[in-house]
């Protein structure tokens, strides 16, 4: 397990689908993390999601988020790509809605950039954020993160088109 101030990130269980599927179904999560049309998710995908990845996963690696003041399970980070050659790894993150703008967020992902950056050993910590997602951006900039690029106009959002901005951070810039 590793541990932040607040919170800890853990392996997943079966116990957390439920909740995650939930939290994972809330419009606004929903649309801030899927570019696609959010449709709702079963527990057949959660199951089949959870059955993908496990320790031998070199590729992608999935944390629960709990938080440590009673182990609530809150949400989820991890790396969805693992590029061990060119020594970066791609993250993403998602809570349950009542659980935003508390910071659990942002210590969840210094936990995460620190496991990365030291455990792993890589040089570079990438993510997307849709542009509409202010909170988020501004929590990832608050981290160190820097806009790196914008691919324009990707993601259609309640009768509006947003941009996909991405932002990264080196190990260099990072202060953990």
């Amino acid at each position: 397990m590793l541990e932040g101030d607040r919170v800890r990130l853990r392996a997943y269980t079966k116990d957390d689908l439920s909740a995650a599927r939930d939290f994972l179904n809330v419009p606004e999560i929903a649309e801030s993390l899927r570019p696609g049309t959010p449709y709702p998710l079963r527990m057949e995908d959660e199951h089949k999601w959870y059955d993908s990845f496990g320790p031998m996963n070199e590729k992608e690696y999935n944390f629960a988020i709990e938080r440590i003041e009673d182990e609530l399970y809150i949400g989820g980070c991890g790396f969805a790509k693992v590029d061990w050659k060119n020594s970066y790894v791609v993250v993403g993150i998602f809570l349950g809605l009542e659980y935003c703008g508390q910071g659990y967020g942002a210590d969840a992902m210094q936990v995460l950039m620190r496991f990365a950056f030291e455990e792993m050993n890589v040089n570079k910590v990438q993510l997307d954020v849709f542009s509409n997602n202010e909170r988020a951006i501004c929590c990832y900039l608050k981290l160190g993160f820097m806009e790196e690029g914008r691919l324009r106009q990707t993601v259609f959002r309640r009768g509006k088109h947003h941009d996909t901005v991405v932002m990264g951070i080196l190990r260099e810039e990072w202060n953990g």
